[in-house]
């Protein structure tokens, strides 16, 4: 296994405490002026501090910030600034919430950072056609509290309060996405600001509210978009689809004495065609993490947190055919939780999951997988996994949205220890090459960003990859959106 480990190609392990500050004075005092008079001198930084900020995101990706961060107000902002950057030759960063798990805000090449976060407006709520469009920085949360008192909610949750157009841009999905689907099966139109500082709307260039339920009209280029992670143009709006909000909602945990037991449950639940909501594993390193972290009592084994979306009649047969499925492979410790309360004490444990592993290792840095593989594969990956960080001696959780097939190691790694960070690279590389042999895929949710673009060629083939770069050169012919990602 030794012979596996190599010199560090991700640029992946030097920590942001590394901070790159090179590249601070490429731009000239007068490029700077003519950002200022675009959106106003407050609402233009180049001080260390602020750049360094806009350099990393979650990621153990190395911090690189741009040379300059600017807030638009408005898309017609977005618009000048993306036509003054491209004019110059000048790379231009869309940024968000800085939630991400891939680099994809990281500066490779520096330039200009435009934080869409000020434009957080709710355009447009259109109850009776079940959509909302939103502007960039108006997050999951901020929408469904705007939306409380309309009996209607957003779904998609990927755990962080994320802007719902940063979402759209990685191709999110979340704990609900088995019932709800995920930000591809949930984005009607997007208004992309191109390159050029024209304004497209990807799904008719009528109102931007206006949907239709269906339509086969040219080339789909909404899903262009979705998960296209800033390396084509900048999302100031989207239209959203919305759900009604469930007449009674119930939740519960339940533990197996193995994790081929679990998973075999989630396979069985699936296939009897129980409308679960969310159903998400967690192995015993996890649970006892959040049990520490969030003050729960659960067992300490690898356990299900499910919950089910209904009438009261309809979740009383869900429920009743969950219990038997479970117990027929084995699960026990079952825990109930009904109440509006109980339920959100449960799914906060399950959201701050990341912060739990963080804590069984204080001073080391979280570094995530994210693969995903078909539900028929899903026990067979789980287990080898869970053999690998033994073989691989690493110390780390597994949590994931099994219903979809998706999963996550959270990996705790001593930023000091190169020998570490080198079978974390390993072991990670072989995580993904093995979802890819099982007909999976790298990344179910968090996007390729700047470390996994080898593992997208494999995925994808040199055909596929052709084909995006062709359609990068067609909409960005410099390569200056966010350089460095994806390709």
């Amino acid at each position: 296994m030794a012979g596996l480990l190599r010199p560090a190609t991700w640029g992946l392990f030097s920590w942001r405490g590394y901070c790159s500050r090179g590249t601070q004075g490429r731009l000239s005092a007068g490029f700077v002026e003519a950002l200022k008079a675009v959106v106003g001198s407050p609402h233009v930084s180049t001080a260390a501090a602020v750049r360094e900020q806009h350099g990393h995101d979650e990621s153990m990706h190395r911090c690189q910030p741009p040379d300059a961060v600017v807030w638009p107000q408005d898309a017609e902002q977005v618009g000048r600034l993306a036509a003054l950057c491209y004019g110059q030759g000048v790379p231009i960063i869309p940024f968000g919430t800085g939630t991400g798990l891939e680099g994809g805000v990281c500066a490779v090449q520096g330039g200009v950072c435009i934080n869409l976060t000020r434009m957080d407006r709710i355009l447009e709520l259109n109850p009776e056609d079940f959509s909302v469009v939103v502007e960039p920085g108006v997050t999951r949360k901020a929408l469904n509290t705007h939306l409380r008192d309309r009996g209607l909610w957003f779904p998609v949750d990927p755990g962080a309060d994320a802007s719902l157009c940063g979402m759209a841009a990685t191709g999110a999905s979340g704990t609900n996405s088995v019932r709800y689907g995920t930000m591809r099966d949930n984005v009607l139109n997007l208004e992309v600001v191109l390159p050029s500082g024209q304004r497209l709307h990807t799904a008719g260039r009528g109102r931007l509210g206006a949907h239709l339920p269906c339509s086969a009209a040219g080339y789909n280029l909404t899903g262009l978009f979705v998960g296209s992670e800033g390396t084509l143009g900048l999302i100031t709006a989207a239209t959203l689809r919305l759900h009604p909000v469930p007449e009674a909602t119930v939740a519960a945990t339940c533990a197996f004495p193995t994790v081929q037991a679990a998973v075999d449950s989630t396979v069985h639940i699936l296939q009897a065609a129980v409308p679960v909501a969310r159903i998400e594993f967690l192995d015993e390193v996890m649970m006892d993490a959040c049990n520490r972290h969030s003050k729960l009592n659960c067992c300490v084994a690898p356990t299900l947190f499910l919950e089910f979306h209904g009438s009261e009649q309809a979740l009383a047969e869900q429920v009743q055919r969950t219990e038997e499925i479970i117990r027929h492979n084995g699960g026990s410790h079952f825990s109930w939780a009904k109440e509006a309360e109980e339920r959100s004490r449960l799914w906060a444990a399950r959201h701050n999951a990341w912060y739990a592993s963080l804590a069984l290792r204080p001073g080391c840095k979280g570094y995530s997988t994210d693969v995903c593989v078909p539900i028929s594969r899903l026990p067979e990956i789980l287990v080898q996994t869970k053999e690998d960080l033994e073989a691989w001696r690493l110390t780390g959780t597994i949590v994931g949205h099994v219903g979809d097939g998706n999963f996550h190691c959270i990996l705790l790694v001593d930023p000091e220890d190169p020998e570490e960070l080198l079978r974390v690279q390993a072991f990670a590389e072989q995580l993904g090459r093995r979802a890819l042999a099982l007909h999976g895929t790298c990344t179910g949710e968090h996007g390729i960003g700047l470390g996994k673009r080898q593992l997208l060629l494999e995925e994808v083939g040199a055909v596929g990859m052709q084909t995006m770069r062709q359609l990068k050169a067609t909409l960005d012919p410099r390569g200056l959106m966010n350089p460095g990602k994806v390709l």
